[in-house]
């Protein structure tokens, strides 16, 4: 049997007859217990890792890597479209979503694909995809709907995840963005080492040029993997390609003056705030300018996005508190939020509200106390998303970085957290209501609930 333009699937479900069925192990379900209910469903061709036995008139082809050949068919089987769009690749521990949108805001004609779905222009709602990088099979689908509607970017967020799994396997990429790195998703990686191996990935499919940020610690170790490929560096605290100088932050947003390869271009006003935006603001700039879009091109456009969705978005009325919803859930990005929001404080207070998930990278969690307890002036211990664990472990975990527990209020139900943080802030202090950001949902043991923080701290101020 021929496999050149049919279909690939992984999903016994989804098959259709005279397709390709593609068993893939995963990390809950083995794609070989579902050979037979692909047959049923009409493969003719099934792709295995293992020796199993089909029916006659059945052809069975064992490989090495099902994942990488899943990617290799649905390049094939929609033309290779990862050669046909300008993709610009966006990889790194914070940023990833943040730097997307900029990007979709900056280039021509480009759509973004991330954490929050698919999304083909600035105005449009987004196609929630369910992973922040889906499977293979899905991203050359869509790859292959942009190239036909005449896109000429693709700007995408790529996991260490996607990255590990061969999600983005064959993907040709014209550019590649190393946001950071820092300690997230050790419950799958490990170790540092392991996690910053499986974002170095991405280097090795690149064509033109890969843009890193010459602040952060890993900067040498990305770019001694580098080989050959063409790169620039952005930065604020050393020099670099690409610099941020005399920044300034207020309620309303913020502004800063670029500087690019010595030549001071002038300043940019954004809606959005905090340093960590600085660096991702940054980038985005810098990739645009290399794409050949004029700085005042950038400086009309930039002062017009109005804040992402969960990304350090501020919440508040003429009487409330400064209220920021950020989808910080890692140690670097608790980080980086809270001394986002320290700067709008002026002498008022600053209040953290956090959980962390369950199922996820334990070692965080009293981290993540720690650093709340350094930068807060008060905090709020409460659940995220616990999954199968009992939350008042998790915050018992969270509880163990603290040193000190006079300034913590531990309430487990994240509403009712919600509303005393609120209560409990006086107009002008800052509420940092951090981890799910964007998400409408919460996780509890086998059952999602709807939950948005955003709604919360809304009901809380009208209250």
């Amino acid at each position: 049997m021929s496999d050149v333009r049919i279909r690939p699937y992984y999903d016994s479900r989804q098959v259709v007859p005279g397709s390709i069925f593609v068993a893939i192990s995963g990390e809950d379900l083995d794609g070989h217990n579902y050979i037979e209910a692909a047959i049923e469903n009409g493969a003719r061709l099934i792709i295995a890792e293992k020796q199993v036995t089909v029916p006659e008139g059945i052809e069975l082809r064992l490989v090495s890597d099902s994942r990488q050949e899943l990617a290799r068919l649905s390049s094939e089987f929609y033309g290779n479209p990862s050669q046909a769009i300008d993709s610009i690749a966006i990889t790194g521990t914070n940023g990833k979503t943040t730097v997307t949108h900029l990007l979709q805001e900056l280039l021509p004609k480009t759509a973004l694909l991330g954490t929050m779905g698919l999304k083909l222009s600035a105005a449009s709602e987004y196609q929630d995809l369910g992973n922040t990088t889906p499977q293979s099979t899905e991203i050359y689908r869509i790859m292959a709907d942009l190239v036909k509607d005449d896109f000429k970017y693709l700007a995408m967020e790529v996991s260490s995840h996607a990255l590990e799994q061969q999600r983005v396997a064959g993907l040709q990429y014209k550019a590649a963005v190393i946001t950071n790195l820092s300690q997230d998703h050790l419950d799958y990686h490990v170790t540092m080492d392991n996690y910053f191996e499986a974002k170095a990935k991405l280097l090795k499919q690149v064509s033109e040029y890969v843009l890193l940020n010459a602040d952060d610690e890993y900067y040498e170790r990305f770019k001694n993997k580098l080989g050959p490929l063409k790169s620039f560096s952005f930065a604020l605290n050393v020099a670099a390609d690409y610099q941020a100088v005399d920044i300034k932050y207020k309620a309303a947003g913020m502004s800063y003056t670029v500087v690019a390869k010595g030549n001071k271009l002038g300043e940019v006003t954004l809606q959005l705030n905090g340093q960590f935006n600085v660096y991702n603001s940054l980038a985005a700039i810098a990739v645009a300018l290399e794409e050949g879009i004029k700085f005042e091109d950038i400086q009309k456009q930039l002062v017009k996005i109005p804040p992402i969705a969960g990304r350090f978005e501020v919440i508040q009325t003429e009487t409330s508190p400064i209220c920021v919803v950020d989808y910080a859930h890692s140690p670097d990005g608790l980080l980086n939020v809270l001394q986002g929001a320290r700067g709008l404080t002026n002498d008022s207070r600053l209040i953290c509200l956090f959980g962390c998930g369950g199922d996820r990278d334990i070692t965080k969690r009293p981290k993540m106390g720690k650093i709340a307890y350094d930068l807060a002036d008060y905090i709020y211990v409460t659940s995220d998303n616990p999954r199968s664990e009992d939350p008042d472990q998790i915050i018992a975990d969270i509880l163990t970085g603290i040193p000190d527990l006079n300034k913590v209020k531990v309430i487990a139900d994240r509403r009712q957290a919600i509303q005393a943080a609120v209560a409990e802030a006086r107009q002008g202090d800052v509420l940092v209501v951090a981890g799910k950001g964007h998400e409408d949902y919460q996780i509890l043991r086998t059952e999602t609930i709807h939950f948005d923080d955003r709604e919360e701290v809304r009901s809380a101020i009208a209250a």
